[in-house]
């Protein structure tokens, strides 16, 4: 008695899964995933670009292609969740977490300051890019990027909201900037700038998140 053919479902989640076991633990051009995952290039190519719009997989600068963010994010998440809790409770002000979607950016973790007059938002808010100082990191606003090799963080001050200020830092990981973190400060509270005031400890946070996930890949 013959195996019943496989239906053209169950053969395209079969694709599937070898693309996503082809980037596991390493980025892959379109040729390296058509050898790794037996498929052709044209067909690894085309099904990792599909895979790159609902967010299972995600393009590098080079071009090559890795996990995406519906993988990465939980990862990300919990490398940062207590480390922007420290963030927040060494500075009593509002840290948060934030990743570039499209022409917007989202809130993917927040941890509110313990004051009163605090700034917070959501998670899950979206807000358009470049507004902020996140938003300027995220959009790769030239300004922003030089800001940060000069000081190592960006800050915006009353420009998205009046009465408040921010200061960002990149989460990089292997060489990629993959989200931000900011900590967001009510300017009554500020004695010289967001960034003057808590660049450092921002982005000693970034670093530190940055380093967790390095290290998580190659565990």
């Amino acid at each position: 008695m013959t195996s019943p053919e496989p239906s053209s479902s169950n053969r395209m989640l079969a694709r599937i899964v070898a693309i996503l076991d082809a980037v596991e633990g390493s980025a892959a051009s379109a040729s390296e995933l058509a050898r790794r995952s037996g498929l052709s290039v044209s067909t690894a190519h085309r099904l990792a670009l599909s895979m790159v719009e609902y967010g299972f997989l995600r393009r590098t600068e080079s071009g090559d292609f890795r996990l995406g963010h519906r993988f990465v994010r939980t990862t990300l998440e919990n490398a940062a969740l207590p480390v922007l809790t420290d963030l927040r409770d060494e500075t009593g002000e509002t840290a948060q977490l934030w990743l570039r979607r499209g022409d917007e950016r989202i809130c993917a973790l927040t941890i509110d300051s313990q004051q009163e007059l605090k700034a917070t938002l959501p998670v899950g808010s979206r807000l358009a890019l470049p507004a902020g100082s996140s938003g300027r990191l995220l959009a790769r606003d030239p300004d922003a990027l030089d800001e940060l090799e000069r000081l190592g963080w960006v800050e915006s001050v009353a420009k998205r909201t009046p009465g408040l200020g921010s200061v960002s830092a990149p989460v990089m990981a292997r060489g990629e900037m993959i989200a931000t973190v900011c900590l967001a400060v009510p300017l009554t509270r500020v004695q010289a700038s967001p960034g003057q005031d808590f660049g450092g400890q921002v982005r000693a946070a970034a670093e530190h998140i940055g380093l967790e996930l390095d290290q998580s890949t190659q565990d």
